[in-house]
């Protein structure tokens, strides 16, 4: 009999027409033994390609997914993820192999998985590397991930995920993306993008770019959907060379505009963390004269506000500049002094700063649960610094993916347009 879905039965582990999961049924009222499998077993299976330490998985599993592998070279990051994740050595439900992707064997993989995942370096696409592009060492690994996914043949997953930076979009004029996008549908794939800013969820301004793959992508949209595909996206949707698709999902949540202070860590003004006077001093003599006014406004409330710094070099001198607004900046790896971080607290006739902590870190990367361990600062914002936000890939995966692999996508779209008529929708 279908299964009611009062009757506590999981729609994401089901195989009745009512949810249409594909998955074996866990409900209480199926009575075989052999018809139930362990939950990570029962939940769409993920490869996880450039996992540094996490994230992605973080995210993906919330959603309902189960990542069964795990690839990264770097022994910091998989330190931290194993702190984290605590897998059991002896349990078949996840492996991670550390080492070189260009090492990994397609024969050597899972089998009978549904998506692959590839946060892939970013090293010659961002603003703050060289912009080789894909032909650069770093982010050229993309090209093993291909060659992987080509090489697991009729047994490559159905979904394929690519995440990186904006820059992508845009290296070597475009060239880039064609040149992947391309490489995606020789293997089978249509190929939807879109941008999600992890301001959406958390007070950070980070833009990232997802390639979604399909072998059997939903129907097309032409809908406008300035959020997650803006404008200066839509020439690669335009393109006849390229074979692409735009899923109907739901909009993204509204960027903030503010809640830092919510995700700063309570130290005491007295802790040594916080600069000495004469240090906080030249920090303020570095400003402009527009960013020394706008302290000083903020200095003479009552109300303490928190604001992130970076330093730059301007004109082959280094200087300070403060963001105007509650939202901390772009977090990155912090190798070098630059790229590192400052919490700056004004008010109530005081400005006091220090560099932004590991539990800081966590918090704007939407993972304040995350298991920190024993890691050191300079390998906590290592790691983070190279991740993806928490909740943007819960978001994307409950949204977007979750279906997609379920083959539920194209139903959800129609639920949703019933709903938005003022029909009454079923689930």
């Amino acid at each position: 009999m279908e299964n009611d879905p009062g009757l506590g039965c999981d729609q994401f582990l089901c195989t009745t027409p009512r949810h249409a999961g594909g998955r074996v049924c866990l409900d209480r009222y199926h009575s075989k033994v052999s018809n139930v499998v362990p939950l990570s077993k029962a939940r769409p299976q993920v490869l996880e390609f450039f996992a540094g330490i996490g994230l992605a998985r973080m995210g993906l599993e919330r959603a309902g997914f189960h990542v069964a592998w795990s690839n990264d070279f770097e022994p910091r990051k998989q330190s931290m993820y194993e702190g984290h994740f605590k897998d059991d050595e002896n349990s078949s439900d996840h492996t991670f192999v550390l080492g070189d992707v260009g090492e990994v064997d397609a024969a050597d993989l899972p089998t009978d998985v549904d998506m692959a995942w590839a946060s892939s370096p970013c090293t010659d696409l961002s603003l703050a590397g060289g912009r080789a592009g894909l032909s650069g060492a770093a982010s050229g690994t993309f090209w093993h991930f291909i060659r992987i996914l080509r090489d697991l043949g009729e047994t490559r997953p159905d979904v394929v995920v690519l995440e990186n930076v904006t820059g992508l979009a845009t290296s070597n004029g475009g060239d880039d993306i064609s040149a992947a996008i391309k490489a995606f549908n020789k293997l089978g794939y249509s190929i939807d993008v879109l941008v999600i800013d992890a301001r959406r969820f958390v007070p950070q301004s980070r833009s990232r770019l997802f390639l979604i793959g399909a072998i059997n992508p939903p129907k097309d949209t032409t809908k406008a959907e300035s959020n997650l595909r803006p404008d200066w996206l839509q020439w690669i949707f335009d393109d006849p060379e390229l074979q692409t698709h735009r899923a109907e999902i739901p909009e993204l949540p509204s960027l903030r505009i503010g809640g830092l202070g919510d995700y700063v860590e309570n130290i005491p003004i007295g802790d040594e963390r916080w600069w000495s006077d004469e240090r906080v001093e030249r920090f303020e003599q570095s400003l402009s004269s527009v960013q020394k006014e706008r302290l000083e406004n903020l200095k003479r409330s009552t109300a303490v506000k928190y604001r992130t710094a970076y330093r730059r070099m301007r004109n082959s001198v280094p200087v300070w500049e403060v963001r105007p607004d509650d939202i901390s900046g772009c977090l990155r790896t912090a190798r070098g002094g630059s790229s590192k971080q400052a919490v700056v607290r004004v008010g109530d006739g005081f400005i006091n700063v220090r560099w932004m902590t590991s539990v800081e870190y966590a918090n704007l990367m939407g993972a304040p649960d995350f298991d920190l361990g024993d890691a050191r600062d300079s390998q906590v914002m290592f790691g983070f610094g190279d991740a993806v936000v928490v909740p943007a890939v819960e978001w994307l995966a409950a949204n977007y993916l979750l279906p997609l692999s379920n083959g539920t996508l194209d139903a959800q779209e129609e639920t949703n347009t019933l709903a938005t008529s003022g029909l009454r929708a079923t689930r």
